[in-house]
C-alpha cells in the first residue's frame, strides 16, 4: 500500500486505517473497484483493457500480499466485503455515486463446481455473489463484470429458477441488464482448455455482445508456452525465473516417471499397484502428465500437473504462463508441498483460482468500448 494520506473506515464495528490516495485528479471515466480480487487475474486484463483498478477487497492474507507486491499504486484492502459498507469504500475513494467505471470480482466457485459437493445457496460461499448485487446497487457503476464455473448458471433455486434467473433479477431491480456467456479461454490465445461463465451487466437500455470469434483460433501449446523457462530450481534455492520452483518430492518423482506423456496414472498397465494406489479406470483426470504438442488441461486447484517431459510437478511460473500472467507478475506466499497443506492459499491455488488476463482484457476491451472508454 502506497504512501497517501490515512482514514478510518468502520468494518464489523472496529475502525480499521487505511492509506488512501484521492482519485480526483484522475480520470474517472475509467475507475474501477475489485472485490474478491484474489491473485489479481481479472484485475490485469481489466487494466489492460483501459481501466484503471483504484482498489481491490480481497481476504485471503496470501492473496494479498501477490496484490500488494504487484499493486503499482493500487490499493489493496484485506476485508471480508460482508461486513463493509459500499458507500463509505466509495467514501474513502473519493468516488461518488455513479462515477465507477466498472465494478468486477470472481466470487469464490466452490459452491457451484462440479469438483465441489455443489451445495449451491446452501453453501455459505454460494451468497457471496450477491455482495457484488450489493455494491452494485450502492454505488451505481457503469458495468459490472462477474467470473464463475459454468454450472454457477444453471444451478436450481427456489422454484424453477436458477441462478442466472436470480442474479437477473436482483441486478433488473437496479438498473442493470445482465448478459452472460460461457466462454472458452483457449479461444483466446490461452493454452489451456478452461470454460468459464462470464457475466457482464450493463446499464438498462444499453447493449453488449461478446467477444466471440467467428472462427476458432491456433491454440499455443504447453510446449510454445513453458518451453522458454530455464530450469526450475529446488525449493529453498534462489530461482532464475521468478516463482519457478520445483516442490516434488523425490517418492513422487518415481510415480511421475510411470506417466507417458499426455497420459494418466490409472492409464498406466505397467505401473505396480504400490504406485497406483487403488486408482481405477475412471480416474482420469488425476496424476496427468501435459503434452507439450497440446493445450493443457484445465489448471485447478486440486491437483498440479505432471511436466510434460521432466519426472516432476509444474513449477507456479508454469501455471502461470498457461493462465496467461506475464513473467513480470510475482507471486507472494507459500509454495504447497504435496506432503502437506498450507493455510489460506498458496501459489498453485492462488494460479489456478485466476481468471486468466487474456481473456478478462477481450470481455473488458469490449465493454470498455462501448462505454466510450479509450
Amino acid at each position: 500500500m502506497f504512501p497517501g494520506r490515512r482514514q478510518g473506515l468502520e468494518v464489523a464495528g472496529r475502525l480499521i486505517l487505511l492509506e488512501v490516495d484521492s482519485v480526483k485528479s484522475m480520470n474517472k471515466g475509467n475507475l474501477a473497484l475489485s472485490l474478491f480480487a484474489g491473485a489479481g487475474g481479472l484485475d490485469i486484463g481489466v487494466d489492460q483493457a483501459g481501466f484503471k483498478t483504484v482498489c481491490s477487497l480481497e481476504l485471503d492474507r496470501h492473496c494479498v500480499s501477490t496484490l500488494r507486491r504487484n499493486a503499482r499504486k493500487k490499493r489493496i484492502w484485506q476485508v471480508d466485503v460482508r461486513v463493509i459498507d459500499p458507500a463509505k469504500v466509495g467514501e474513502v475513494l473519493g468516488v461518488k455515486r455513479g462515477e465507477l467505471a466498472l465494478l468486477h470480482g470472481g466470487p469464490p466457485c466452490q459452491a457451484f463446481s462440479q469438483i465441489g459437493k455443489q451445495r449451491g445457496l446452501e453453501d455459505v460461499r454460494g451468497r457471496l455473489v450477491f455482495e457484488i448485487v450489493r455494491f452494485a446497487d450502492a454505488l451505481r457503476p457503469s458495468a459490472i463484470l462477474m467470473e464463475q464455473v459454468p454450472r454457477f448458471l444453471m444451478t436450481p433455486v427456489a422454484g424453477d429458477s436458477n441462478m442466472k434467473d436470480m442474479l437477473s433479477e436482483q441486478f433488473c431491480r437496479i438498473g442493470y441488464d445482465l448478459h452472460a456467456c460461457v466462454m472458452d479461454a483457449s479461444h483466446y490465445d490461452i493454452p489451456q482448455k478452461r470454460k468459464r461463465a462470464i457475466i457482464v451487466c450493463v446499464q438498462q437500455g444499453s447493449d453488449f455482445k461478446f467477444p466471440i470469434p467467428e472462427t476458432i483460433p491456433r491454440i499455443p501449446t504447453v510446449g510454445e508456452v513453458i518451453g522458454s523457462l530455464p530450469n526450475a530450481v529446488p525449493f529453498g534455492a534462489p530461482p532464475e525465473a521468478p516463482n519457478h520452483v520445483d516442490i516434488t518430492p523425490e517418492r513422487d518423482r518415481k510415480r511421475i516417471a510411470y506417466v507417458p506423456e499426455g497420459a494418466w496414472l490409472s492409464k498406466v498397465t505397467t505401473a505396480p499397484s504400490s504406485i497406483v494406489r487403488g486408482l481405477s479406470r475412471k480416474d482420469s483426470t488425476k496424476f496427468r502428465r501435459l503434452d507439450r504438442n497440446l493445450p493443457s488441461l484445465t489448471i485447478r486447484c486440486g491437483e498440479t500437473l505432471y511436466h510434460p517431459t521432466e519426472d516432476r510437478y509444474l513449477t507456479p511460473r508454469e501455471t502461470a504462463r498457461i493462465q496467461g500472467f506475464p513473467d513480470s507478475f510475482i507471486f507472494e506466499g507459500p509454495v504447497r508441498r504435496r506432503t502437506g497443506v498450507v493455510a489460506d492459499l498458496d501459489q498453485h491455488r492462488q494460479v489456478a483460482n485466476a481468471v486468466p488476463p487474456p481473456l478478462a482484457r477481450m470481455v473488458a476491451k469490449k465493454m470498455a468500448n462501448a462505454l466510450c472508454i479509450a
